[in-house]
C-alpha cells in the first residue's frame, strides 16, 4: 500500500470513529458510556436507541481494532 493510500485510510477510519462516538453518545443521551463501556449501553431503556448504540459501539470497536493493527 502506498503512503497516500495509508493516509487516506487513516483519515477515513478517524471519520468512522468520530461518527461512532457521536452516535453512541446521542443514543445514550450522555458521554458516561466512554467511562463505563458496554454496560452503559444496556441501561438505555428505548430498544431502538439501545440497538443503535450497540451497532455504533461495535463499529467503534472494529475501527479501533483496525487502527491498532495498521499502526
Amino acid at each position: 500500500m502506498s503512503i497516500a493510500q495509508i493516509k487516506n485510510l487513516q483519515r477515513r477510519m478517524a471519520n468512522l470513529e468520530q461518527e461512532a462516538i457521536e452516535e453512541v453518545t446521542r443514543a445514550c443521551g450522555h458521554e458516561l458510556w466512554q467511562n463505563l463501556g458496554f454496560d452503559a449501553l444496556d441501561s438505555v431503556e428505548d430498544p431502538d436507541r439501545r440497538a443503535r448504540a450497540n451497532y455504533y459501539y461495535g463499529q467503534l470497536l472494529t475501527v479501533r481494532e483496525l487502527k491498532e493493527s495498521i499502526g
